[in-house]
């Protein structure tokens, strides 16, 4: 029975930080609109929720053992529900700054706490790796629905309007009751007081980023993430500004996005199966390539007509956000390569450097769209990520040849280069 109940918590928490890590492009839109600031000045929310989860993701590894992954999860739970009262009450930009960045540090505690915390609620690895892969795509089911909740709240007939912020009292109230939940839950976990390890694991991270496998590795989950969120977040504002849909049909179209990712990855692991994991990709990012070129042309001479629902949207609404099928697959690819080729006792630091590197990854992207974006215009931001597209096929071809020889070569990077 706790083991169903500590499942549960673990769904709730994934589902409410999928709507809040995700809804950073819906408050750029609305931010705009309601606090009269510039696309660039906006962009700024990806930075403070990024960069505080890759802050987050390297100070942690300090305390956390110490403080225990219940703890853990049971304070960012707080942090979010309180920040998240606080949004409505106070109502300006500053305040939107602090909820992203108590999001940011929130979500570094509950993901790798919620990893570390799956261990204990399945019996074996199949167990592991299917709930692994239930939870990611609880993630994924969050985020969709986030789009439409977040919707609901958005006044089309008066863009002013802060009525948008109403929805963080019923997030408050999801993170209470995941906190409740959770407090009321008995987990079975071991706490490490041994600050000398935990602190040398700064020295073991720096070390374990210069291999050049591993260099590489992060330098491609940089560009991929740069890609995704340059995407992700300018999406609804693409849509608003550039298609001329109303605010709430926007941020509902933005799903689009997130479900073709959704199809794309499980797709992609049927292929993968199949044929080599570098043929996949690189076709996925050509193709990914082509759709951008193919696609925004049909934002130009749009014509006259009031859009008012799905019914008369126009064609690129529905064909742009199809990329997410295609670069999808990319991110947890490189993930289960990169993991499969370290040691098991190295996955932990691994981890840390996926998060930090794919959140500076996300602030970057989303920065720089944003400064293209306010200077000339929405079809340009996006025409912008064939830059990085191009730049990230070179580096997995670079990733795929030095994977290869450490393959044959295994190395432990605990010790600084020696063979096993």
């Amino acid at each position: 029975m706790a083991h169903w109940r500590l499942k549960l918590s673990l769904f709730i928490n994934y589902f409410l930080f999928a709507m809040l890590l995700n809804s950073v492009g819906t408050v750029i839109l609305q931010v705009q609109s309601t606090y009269h600031i510039s696309e660039s000045s906006a962009g700024i929310l990806e930075a403070f929720k990024d960069l505080s989860i890759a802050i987050m993701s390297f100070v942690m590894a300090s305390f956390i053992g110490r403080l225990g992954y219940k703890k853990a999860m049971l304070l960012a739970l707080g942090l979010v529900a309180g920040a998240s009262i606080a949004m409505p009450l106070m109502n300006t930009f500053w305040m939107t700054k602090l909820l992203f960045a108590t999001v940011g540090i929130s979500f570094a505690l509950i993901k790798v706490s919620v990893y570390a915390t799956i261990g204990l609620v399945t019996k074996d690895e199949g167990e592991h790796i299917s709930f692994m892969n239930f939870i990611e795509s609880f993630f994924m089911i969050g985020i969709l629905l986030g789009n439409f909740i977040f919707s609901l709240f958005i006044d089309d007939t008066n863009p002013s309007s802060s009525s948008w912020t109403q929805v963080y009292y019923w997030l408050a109230g999801l993170a209470i009751i995941a906190f409740l939940l959770l407090y009321t839950t008995p987990v079975s976990e071991t706490t490490n007081n041994d600050s000398q390890s935990e602190s040398s694991s700064f020295g073991e991270m720096f070390r374990l980023a210069i291999v050049p496998v591993v260099l590489v590795f992060v330098a491609s989950a940089f560009i991929y993430v740069l890609i995704e969120q340059s995407i992700m977040s300018w999406l609804p504002t693409f849509n608003n500004k550039v298609l001329h849909l109303p605010a709430t049909l926007s941020v509902q179209m933005a799903s689009i996005l997130t479900a073709s990712a959704a199809l794309g990855r499980f797709f992609a692991g049927i292929l993968l199966r199949k044929f080599p994991w570098l043929f996949v990709l690189t076709i996925c990012i050509i193709a990914a390539g082509s759709l951008v070129i193919l696609a925004l042309p049909l934002a130009q001479n749009l014509g006259n007509e009031a859009i008012t629902g799905w019914g008369n949207a126009p064609l690129v609404a529905f064909v742009f956000p199809l990329i997410g099928f295609l670069i999808a697959p990319i991110y947890p690819a490189i993930n289960s390569i990169i993991l499969s080729t370290l040691p098991q006792k190295q996955h932990g630091l691994m981890s840390g450097l996926i998060v930090i590197f794919s959140a500076l990854g996300g602030t970057t992207g989303s920065f720089i769209t944003g400064h293209i974006f306010e200077a000339f215009g929405g079809q340009t931001a996006f025409y912008f990520s064939l830059i990085p597209m191009g730049i990230l096929v070179t580096l997995l071809f670079f990733f795929k040849k030095i994977q290869s020889r450490y393959q044959s070569n295994p190395i432990d990077f605990g010790k600084g280069g020696g063979s096993h």
